[in-house]
């Protein structure tokens, strides 16, 4: 293999590791909060508004519905409207960021739905505000599993970017489908699969190492 295609190689891994990084990071700011309203909201909890539950259950569900593939040639306008272009690794994040928010709002509702009511009500009888349950209880009680969800949605994130290489969008797949595939590189095709295996070993390794350790507090 020569030095330029190990060049490629590592200019791959280093896209591929900033449009997962970038997608995590706004899904979790967007997508935690998200998840704990639809909880909240819904029906005999805390701050129950079946209208807001169903309407925002409604648009996750619809956003979650659109497999990725077709999400990011069908938002190629809106892309180009927030990063300026509709290729390359920053445009990538785009549709990245846009199917990991719903998805990961689900599974964090998932994870809060099974902190004990025992305990929330125990707060409430303390006179607890929603804001201190939330907070003091529901995110702090379900932080093992959160750890778990986002290693989930990571190792997710790193197999969407691998595909948004299907339409330009930088990154292990792109090289994977311009040389390994178009190209009949085979030992191409083997180095991306080979880094990307790793890449998501590392990430669940250190996932599950952070949840032990909560779970040990």
């Amino acid at each position: 293999m020569s030095q330029q295609i190990i060049n490629l190689l590592l200019q791959g891994f280093l896209e591929t590791v900033q449009m997962t990084v970038i997608s995590t990071v706004v899904a979790v700011l967007l997508g935690v909060p998200l998840g704990v309203i639809l909880v909240i909201t819904s029906r005999g909890h805390i701050m129950q508004n079946e209208a807001v539950n169903k309407v925002l259950g409604a648009i996750v569900n619809a956003t979650r519905s659109i497999p990725f593939i077709i999400l990011m040639v069908a938002i190629i306008p809106f892309t180009r409207l927030v990063a300026g272009t509709s290729i390359g690794t920053t445009a990538a994040c785009v549709p990245l960021t846009l199917a990991a928010i719903p998805f990961l709002a689900r599974l964090v509702e998932t994870a809060i739905k099974e902190v004990n009511g025992g305990v929330i009500e125990a707060a409430q009888s303390m006179g607890a505000t929603p804001l201190q349950i939330i907070w003091k209880v529901l995110l702090p009680e379900a932080l093992p599993t959160l750890i778990d969800n986002i290693t989930v949605l990571i190792v997710n994130l790193i197999s969407y970017s691998a595909m948004a290489g299907a339409i330009g969008g930088g990154g292990l797949g792109d090289i994977a489908i311009r040389y390994g595939y178009q190209r009949f590189q085979g030992d191409v095709m083997l180095a991306t699969i080979v880094i990307l295996i790793v890449l998501v070993q590392v990430i669940q390794s250190l996932g599950d190492y952070l949840s032990r350790k909560v779970n040990k507090k």
